[in-house]
């Protein structure tokens, strides 16, 4: 099975797209929040066409999305996918993920929510700063932004064979992996 990470894309067809070229073909996609917003703190990312975003979006059968703080019920009256708020849970094969944005409380609490409820992947975005450790059993990853990353690199990940790639979606270069 293969799983592509994306987050906070806001609005950025453009950013979108690359990440969808570079993550390849996946079974599932798993969306951490800001989907069509750019939001009222971030400048408008290269791209901006929410509209034809969720038209894009609406294209696509195998996507999972959580609520990010820049989501709002708009959102959902043009995406045909529920943006679940605010976590996600999902099981695939062997991996039991729980995804959320990450706005609503600390990263550190949100990891103990995670093993509370059994997840060994937790998957989060809003900082727009990749992130890949385990934290005991748990695997913790943040794909950082799409379209508006704060360390400076357009990135998602992947999730094949037991390995956790974070990707730069500028050029397709492997950042780091990481044994589930």
């Amino acid at each position: 099975m293969r799983i592509g990470v994306i987050s906070d894309t806001h609005g950025s067809l453009k950013y979108f797209e690359r990440a969808i070229e570079i993550i390849g073909k996946c079974d599932y996609i798993l969306h951490a929040g800001d989907v069509l917003y750019h939001g009222p703190r971030n400048p408008l990312p290269d791209g901006y066409c929410p509209k034809d975003l969720a038209e894009r979006i609406n294209t696509l059968d195998n996507i999972i999305f959580a609520s990010g703080n820049c989501d709002s019920d708009v959102d959902q009256m043009v995406i045909s996918h529920p943006i679940q708020s605010p976590y996600a849970f999902v099981n695939m094969g062997k991996l039991r993920i729980m995804v959320c944005h990450g706005y609503k409380d600390s990263v550190e609490n949100l990891i103990e929510y995670a093993k509370k409820m059994g997840a060994n992947l937790f998957v989060f975005g809003h900082s727009h700063v990749k992130k890949l450790y385990k934290s005991e059993s748990l695997v913790v990853l943040n794909p950082g932004s799409t379209s508006l990353p704060k360390d400076g690199t357009h990135s998602a990940a992947v999730i094949e064979d037991g390995i956790i790639s974070l990707i730069d979606i500028s050029n397709g270069d492997i950042i780091e992996t990481l044994d589930i």
